[in-house]
């Protein structure tokens, strides 16, 4: 899938979430929506990564620890230390 068809599937379901909101106000849109694609973004990351923190925290461009908080956020990851690294 490209990065056109990411952008286009991200802009159909928001089309479809404004028609379902049938003229109630949005609030906090992109907080929700960060939300909502954050969490499968880390745990496919993470998948291809084989648990390993440090490659997936490479591949997403990210700090090792923003990675680990963010797992941690998400319920992916426990509060003990991973033997994963």
């Amino acid at each position: 899938m490209s990065k056109q068809q990411i952008e286009a599937c991200v802009r159909e379901s928001l089309e479809e979430y404004f028609r379902d909101l049938d003229g109630a106000q949005p609030h906090s849109v992109h907080e929700m929506i960060i939300a909502i694609v954050e969490k499968p973004l880390l745990e496919v990351v993470m998948q291809h990564a084989a648990g390993n923190q440090s490659k997936a925290a490479e591949w997403l461009g990210i700090n090792r620890n923003t990675l680990r908080r963010k797992l941690v956020e998400h319920q992916l990851l426990g509060t003990a230390p991973s033997s994963a690294d």
